[in-house]
């Protein structure tokens, strides 16, 4: 029995459940007892074969009041959480395993003789009763002690009743050979209840630990849905209004957390900030940088107009919190109320496009700067300004969508992430971003999302 095991309180409420069954399993044998021998004085009045019938019952009664002080004592245990102290179990297995013993010594029939009288008494079927029994009390060695108790206890009755041990070499009667045999049944009873109750042992073990992980995997399932919540809590609710546009954002992570996250917010000048971000891998712990950057970037465009200024000082207070294998590929963008004029400025992100509805054409907007957190010192080139006609549509994507593979692990690709904007364009940014899901999840054929999916659209109206 390892540390582990003792120190578990699940399977300690498993052992004192188990002991009350077998309790129960005792005093259910000694009530159909005393009914046989109540059926016998009274109703057969067969009273011949066992001289001490009111001895028979003040046996029964002992050994059931022993077994409900027991039972107290397991209740009371259970009810306080308490451990059940291991000598009370080895004390009372000796107890137990000795009193059919004293039944077989005081109570026999003497209408046998001398050499049946060991095995001519009821009493003896208790020793494989207790045997069997402490089966439920999960310790093999209770079994085997049971099984010595009961063997030492019938081979002293035995000798108490005038049996003679066989001399080796020399032939001795059957009957008293028999009491030999008998006590080697009952050792052997004894270790093979042993070796049942270590197995049945590993199985409670076992399922106590497959239901102590099911419990942790239910809590960090519970957590994880927590998080996921607040997550998305800290995505825009409602897209924002600023004349000459209409944008819509949307976020779906692999995992139940992920590192995308995107927002909107007014800059000093009036202007409107659009972010959009993605932290390497996905899951918790992505989750919580882009929580970090995303309030960063709020600090940070709330009090500055310059973009690059904007993102040196998000760049470092980002550093800080990551990881040397850690980045974070990071867009915003500035938009003017009326104008149709962005500002750009990209730190290592794409993909990032501007489809012209004039020329049916789509414009790749390069990166100015490397991710975030990589260099301590931000530096970057100047940011790209475009001006959006009526009907132009502006899409920062992260690369889960063109990276998104099929069966065949053939990426989705910019080439379709453009056919799908071109072909949804006259709709509204929500549908259009909608329609680019839809064409990502056909050419998947239901292959499972590996990375995070976000998306923010611009549409000049």
């Amino acid at each position: 029995m390892s540390q582990s095991e003792i120190k578990s309180p699940a399977f300690h409420a498993a052992e004192l459940r188990s002991e009350r069954v077998r309790i129960f399993g005792v005093l259910a044998f000694l009530t159909i007892l005393v009914m046989v021998l109540l059926i016998r004085i009274f109703l057969l009045h067969n009273t011949v074969l066992n001289p001490h019938p009111v001895w028979n019952l003040v046996l029964v009664a002992v050994i059931g009041l022993y077994e409900y002080l027991m039972l107290r004592l397991v209740n009371r245990a259970l009810r306080k959480d308490r451990e059940f102290p291991r000598f009370v179990w080895f004390t009372g297995t000796i107890i137990e395993t000795s009193l059919p013993g004293i039944g077989v010594a005081w109570l026999y029939t003497t209408e046998f003789g001398f050499s049946y009288r060991p095995f001519a008494n009821p009493v003896t079927l208790l020793f494989f009763v207790f045997i069997i029994l402490s089966i439920l009390r999960l310790n093999p060695w209770i079994c085997r002690l049971a099984g010595i108790t009961a063997t030492i206890s019938h081979l002293a009755a035995a000798l108490y009743l005038g049996w003679i041990p066989p001399t080796l070499g020399r032939p001795a009667p059957e009957t008293q050979t028999d009491v030999s045999h008998f006590a080697i049944i009952l050792l052997v009873c004894g270790f093979v209840a042993g070796a049942v109750a270590g197995e049945i042992r590993k199985h409670v073990q076992a399922a106590l630990r497959e239901a102590e992980t099911q419990r942790k995997l239910d809590r960090v399932q519970h957590d994880l849905q927590t998080a996921r919540d607040i997550q998305q809590a800290l995505l825009p609710q409602a897209p924002p209004e600023i004349p000459g546009f209409t944008i819509a954002g949307w976020n779906k992570p692999a995992d139940d957390t992920g590192g995308d996250f995107y927002d909107w917010d007014a800059m000093p000048d009036g202007r409107l900030i659009i972010i959009l971000g993605d932290v390497t891998g996905h899951g918790i712990g992505p989750a919580l940088l882009a929580a970090a950057c995303r309030a960063y970037a709020r600090s940070s465009f709330g009090a500055n107009k310059n973009l690059p200024a904007a993102l040196s000082q998000i760049n470092a207070a980002i550093a800080r919190d990551l990881e040397p294998n850690r980045f974070v590929t990071f867009a915003g963008v500035a938009c003017t109320p009326g104008t149709g004029d962005l500002e750009i400025l990209s730190a290592g992100h794409g993909p990032i496009l501007l489809y012209s509805t004039s020329h049916d054409a789509f414009i790749e907007i390069e990166s100015q700067a490397v991710p975030l957190g990589i260099l301590p010192e931000f530096s970057c080139g100047p940011p790209t300004k475009i001006q959006m006609k009526k009907g132009d549509i502006f899409l920062l994507t992260t690369d889960g969508f063109v990276e998104f593979e099929n069966p065949a692990r053939e990426e989705f690709g910019m080439l379709r992430l453009k056919e799908a904007v071109r072909a949804s364009r006259a709709l509204s940014p929500e549908e259009i971003i909608k329609s680019l899901y839809d064409a990502v999840l056909a050419h998947s054929s239901g292959t499972s999302q590996q990375d995070d999916l976000t998306a923010v659209l611009i549409k000049r109206v």
